[in-house]
């Protein structure tokens, strides 16, 4: 098998709709309402280091905490419905930065309908990928009050070389469109050919192992390079092939990866 029969072999065997139930995306999916899924997938795709269980048990937390209705909270809540988060942590994400959270998105859904925008407005269709949407977002959320300093590190940025794998999730989750309903693709200001890869380990080491990353460093450049090379197989939708490069990980449990 060449690279592409390999990346298409996994993406099928991994890309329908069990895989959502063990995934963090299954957060989202709880909900069918915009906003909601806006929240809870940010949310979501924030915690998402670790194993997957704890990520899904921690958000489950904080939609249990925002009354299973996590815009009409973020809208309507007072300061007393803020006082049980104090006691919330995952591993380096704490109350101070779930509490920043809420302010930024009490404030940002006051002024606007949809989470789209924040990353949208900073974007243009000539621009070839998301990265100058990556940099315009992290800098709003920075340049608010009630972003604690400590925060600043849950948002990531292609300005400090970071692979920003959780907001490249996040944004695969809220564009791409999907056939087999595992992303939402409710927004339509972002074109799913400017998608980037996430890149976590597993990601990055069958990448490496098929030849899509070359770059001896992991890093922004990192990212970049892999999309490049998935778009020679896909223009209009190459982080699909996420699923496969993830996918090859989990079936690689139970049987040998296959050779090409």
């Amino acid at each position: 098998m060449n690279v592409l029969e390999t990346l298409e072999y996994y993406y099928q065997r991994v890309h329908h709709s069990s895989f959502i139930e063990n995934d963090p995306i299954s957060i989202p999916h709880l909900f069918s309402k915009k906003q909601d899924i806006e929240i809870i997938g940010l949310f979501a795709s924030i915690l998402a280091w670790g194993q997957r269980k704890t990520i899904i048990n921690s958000c489950n937390k904080l939609v249990d905490w925002m009354d299973a209705a996590p815009h009409d909270f973020i809208l309507n809540s007072q300061e007393k419905d803020l006082i049980r988060f104090e006691s919330f942590v995952h591993r380096t994400f704490n109350s101070t930065d779930v509490l920043g959270f809420i302010a930024f998105f009490k404030q940002y859904y006051q002024n606007h309908e949809s989470l789209e925008t924040a990353f949208a407005r900073h974007l243009h269709d000539t621009d070839e990928h998301i990265g100058p949407a990556l940099i315009g977002f992290h800098n709003d959320f920075m340049a608010l009050e009630t972003t604690a300093s400590r925060t600043k590190k849950h948002i990531s940025s292609p300005i400090g070389k970071s692979t920003c794998k959780r907001l490249n999730m996040f944004l695969r989750w809220m564009v791409r469109k999907d056939d087999k309903g595992i992303d939402f693709g409710i927004w339509d200001k972002i074109s799913p050919s400017q998608l980037l890869c996430p890149l976590d380990v597993h990601v990055e080491r069958n990448a490496r192992q098929l030849g899509l990353i070359q770059r001896k460093q992991t890093d922004w450049q990192t990212v970049l390079e892999l999309t490049q090379n998935l778009k020679k197989f896909d223009t209009q939708d190459p982080v699909r092939f996420d699923f496969a490069l993830f996918g090859m990980g989990i079936i690689a449990k139970d049987e040998d990866i296959i050779k090409f």
